[in-house]
């Protein structure tokens, strides 16, 4: 039996609710903020690793071990080696890959600039050895170098030499005159007289040269970018 509604009991009756209720996404789970933080580790550590990487490709840190470059750098003074500075191509080696192609000799490219006289460079030894060694590049590819009389002769013309403190007392293979070769440099230590370079190995091969020295940054009282000594001839 249906009972009739009378007017008073309709106005008891709720008003329909027309709202929009927003759908309350669930709460994300712990497993998945673990993985997102565990990722973002691994982006940071990435990364921390390419800068690591493209900044020890351009430059590193050296020790100074020993005497040999006093007075202008001491034992155990720390640099900056830049490795980049010499970079280079040897463009006849890239023509002999054409087909039908044989150039000899070799004929070098420098994207920033070739080595000069005074650069203080970090290279291998040529006779072998763990340990890099630091000199003084004195000698250019087709220089004739001899030393004689205490000092240091290129093409019969004597190097003033302002760093030097002593006179150049032993030659070594350097007491009769050696040109340099394409591709190669001499090199001498400051303390001419308490160094092993040139005189006792030979001429550096630039395949052989880790870098220049750039920056000589501890201790801080010695900190300072290496000048580029100023040459004279007699």
């Amino acid at each position: 039996m249906l009972r009739p509604v009378s007017s008073r009991s309709a106005s008891r009756l709720p008003d329909a609710v027309d709202e929009e209720v927003e759908a309350v996404p669930p709460p994300e789970r712990s497993g998945a903020k673990r993985k997102s933080l565990v990722w973002e580790l691994v982006e940071t550590l990435l990364l921390a690793l390419l800068i690591f990487v493209a900044v020890r490709s351009v430059v590193l840190n050296y020790r100074v071990d020993g005497s040999s470059m006093e007075p202008s750098l001491h034992d155990r003074e720390m640099l900056i080696v830049n490795r980049r500075e010499y970079f280079h191509i040897d463009l006849n080696a890239l023509a002999n890959l054409i087909p039908g192609v044989e150039v000899e000799g070799t004929r070098e490219w420098y994207l920033f600039r070739p080595p000069q006289r005074g650069d203080v460079v970090v290279f291998h030894p040529p006779l072998g050895g763990s340990e890099p060694f630091i000199k003084r590049i004195i000698g250019l590819p087709g220089d004739e170098v001899v030393i004689r009389d205490g000092a240091v002769f290129i093409n019969g013309k004597r190097l003033e030499e302002p760093y030097l403190q002593t006179p150049t007392l032993w030659g070594g293979l350097l007491e009769e005159p050696m040109v340099v070769e394409p591709g190669h440099v001499i090199v001498l230590g400051d303390n001419r007289n308490n160094s092993s370079d040139s005189r006792v190995f030979g001429q550096v091969s630039m395949d052989r040269i880790i870098g220049k020295a750039w920056i000589a940054y501890w201790p801080p009282g010695q900190m300072q970018v290496l000048p580029q000594p100023a040459y004279s001839f007699q």
